[in-house]
C-alpha cells in the first residue's frame, strides 16, 4: 500500500517536473538541494533564484518571435518588465541584461532608473513606459527624463488633465500614449478599469488635444486587463475593441504604431497548472494582424508589461514546522516559524494560491493539515481553500524536524509586506539569499538581507 508523501505526489501529479525533483527523500529547486541551503541559512528563509528571470524573458520573446514568423507580422516586438512586480536591484540587474524595456508606476521609479542609467544598465535607446494615476511629482520626473534626453520615454495618459502639465514642462517633441478604459471581467463589483480614458473619449480627445500640437506625437495606445492574459471571450472581446480604437486612430493619425498588451502571463501556482502559452500568444498576434489587415492598415509594434511573468517564478519561502496542535477531533494545525500576512500578504488579502512542497522526509507517511503562522490574527493560515484542495504532508514527528517550501513567490510579495519595515506582530522579515549560477553552471548563494532586528524596528517606531 502507498502511504508515503512521494507516493501522494507521483500518483497526483506529473512528477519529477522540470523545476523540481527529490534526490534522497529530499526536494531539489532547479537542481539546487534545499536541504544544504537550510543547514546553512536556517529557516524561515525567502530564497530569489536570478537564472530564472533570464529564461522567462527568453521564453516570451522566443514565443512571440515565432508567432511573428508564423503569421508573417509586420510589426516589432518589446518586452517591458513592471517595476512594481520587484524594485530590487538584483531583479532589475538580471532582466536588463535581456535587452527589455521598463513600466513604471510612481515618482519613485525614477530615481532607481537614474541609477541604472549612471551603471550602464540602461540607455537613452530603452523605452520607459509610464503608467498610472500621476501626481506631480511623477510628471515632473517624466518632464525631465524627456528632456534630458530619453526620447523613448512615452507618458501613456491615464486622462484628460494629464496632457495640460506636459504641454507646459517638456521642452522637446515627445511621444505620448493613451490608456483604454477596459471594461472589467463580468464578476468585478463595477464595471469599467478606473483607469484610462473612455473608449468614446479618446478619438475626439485625440482631434482637439494632440493632432495639432507640434510638441507632440502619439506613438502608442495601451489597454489593460486586470485578470491577465486568459483564454475567455472577456479577453478577447477587450483586445478587440482594443485593436478597433487602434485602427480608428490609425487612419487619422498616421505616426502611431504601437499597441500595449498591459496585463501578463499568468504564472505556474500548482504541480498540475496547465496553459499553452504557445496557443495564446499565436492567437494574440494572429488576431491583431487579422483585424489590421481588414481594415487594411499596417500592424502596430507590440508591446508586453510582463511583471509576475518575468520575476513569480524566480522566488521560494522556506519555512520549517515548530509544533503541531491537535484543536478538535478533525483539525491538525502544523505552526510555521514565520507568518502568511507579513511574508505572502497574497495569501489573506486575494487568495493567491502558491506551490506547496515538504523539504524533507518525502519517504515518511502523510497526513492531511492546515498551516498557522505565528501573528495573532485569525486569518495568518494556509489552508485548503486557498490551496485548492487539501493539504497533505509529511506525518509530524517531533523527534525528525519537517521543512516545507513555498514556491514562486517572487512577485508582489516583499512590496505588499512592506519589505524590511513594520509587520503585523512584529514578525520579523525573513533571512533573505540570493541564489545565481557561475560561468561553470553551478550555483552559488549570495545574503541578501539578514533576519529583522529588533533594534532596526524599534528605529522605525521611534524607540
Amino acid at each position: 500500500m502507498k502511504t508515503r508523501y512521494i507516493d501522494l505526489i507521483e500518483q497526483t501529479f506529473e512528477w519529477p517536473q522540470p523545476e523540481f525533483n527529490v534526490v534522497d527523500n529530499e526536494l531539489y529547486f532547479h537542481d539546487i538541494p534545499l536541504m544544504d541551503i537550510i543547514k546553512q541559512y536556517g529557516t524561515p528563509l525567502k530564497i530569489s533564484y536570478l537564472p530564472k528571470i533570464s529564461e522567462q524573458i527568453q521564453r516570451a520573446k522566443r514565443m512571440f518571435n515565432v508567432a511573428f514568423a508564423k503569421t508573417d507580422y509586420n510589426g516589432e516586438y518589446y518586452y517591458c518588465y513592471c517595476t512594481k512586480s520587484s524594485y530590487f536591484e538584483f531583479v532589475l540587474d538580471e532582466a536588463l541584461k535581456n535587452d527589455i524595456h521598463i513600466e513604471t508606476s510612481s515618482a519613485f521609479d525614477f530615481p532607481i532608473i537614474e541609477r541604472l542609467y549612471e551603471n550602464g544598465k540602461i540607455t537613452t535607446d530603452n523605452y520607459i513606459i509610464c503608467n498610472g494615476f500621476k501626481k506631480p511629482l511623477y510628471m515632473q520626473y517624466i518632464c525631465e527624463l524627456i528632456n534630458g534626453g530619453f526620447h523613448n520615454t512615452i507618458p501613456v495618459l491615464d486622462n484628460m488633465n494629464e496632457l495640460s502639465y506636459y504641454e507646459k514642462n517638456v521642452k522637446v517633441k515627445a511621444k505620448l500614449g493613451i490608456r483604454i478604459a477596459s471594461e472589467e471581467e463580468p464578476s468585478f463589483q463595477f464595471y469599467t478599469s478606473r483607469l484610462g480614458f473612455r473608449y468614446n473619449d479618446i478619438v475626439d480627445f485625440y482631434k482637439q488635444r494632440i493632432k495639432d500640437n507640434k510638441k507632440f506625437e502619439l506613438k502608442m495606445l495601451h489597454f489593460f486587463i486586470n485578470t491577465g492574459i486568459k483564454d475567455t471571450s472577456y479577453y478577447w472581446s477587450e483586445l478587440h475593441k482594443a485593436v478597433n480604437i487602434y485602427i480608428e486612430l490609425k487612419k487619422i493619425c498616421p505616426e502611431l504604431d504601437s499597441l500595449n498588451i498591459g496585463g501578463g502571463f499568468p504564472i505556474k501556482n500548482s504541480l498540475a497548472f496547465n496553459y499553452d502559452y504557445e496557443y495564446m500568444t499565436e492567437e494574440i498576434v494572429s488576431q491583431i494582424k487579422n483585424l489590421c489587415n481588414q481594415a487594411d492598415l499596417p500592424e502596430p509594434n507590440i508591446f508586453t508589461e510582463f511583471g509576475s511573468f518575468t520575476v513569480g517564478e524566480s522566488g521560494a519561502v522556506l519555512y520549517s514546522i515548530l509544533d503541531q496542535k491537535k484543536q478538535n477531533d478533525r483539525e491538525l494545525w502544523n505552526m510555521i516559524d514565520g507568518s502568511f500576512m507579513t511574508n505572502m500578504p497574497d495569501i489573506w488579502a486575494m487568495n493567491q494560491r502558491f506551490i506547496l512542497l515538504a523539504i524533507n522526509r518525502w519517504d515518511a507517511p502523510y497526513e492531511r493539515v492546515f498551516l498557522g503562522g505565528l501573528t495573532c490574527d485569525s486569518q495568518d493560515f494556509y489552508s485548503e481553500e486557498a490551496h485548492v484542495n487539501a493539504i497533505y504532508l509529511p506525518k509530524f514527528d517531533p523527534n525528525e524536524p519537517l521543512f516545507i517550501g513555498f514556491f514562486h513567490t517572487g512577485a508582489y510579495q516583499d512590496s505588499l509586506g512592506g519589505y524590511g519595515g513594520i509587520q503585523h506582530c512584529l514578525i520579523p522579515a525573513p533571512k533573505h539569499i540570493i541564489i545565481n549560477k557561475d560561468e561553470n553552471g553551478e550555483y552559488y548563494t549570495k545574503l541578501f538581507a539578514k533576519e529583522q532586528s529588533a533594534i532596526s524596528m524599534l528605529k522605525n517606531l521611534g524607540y
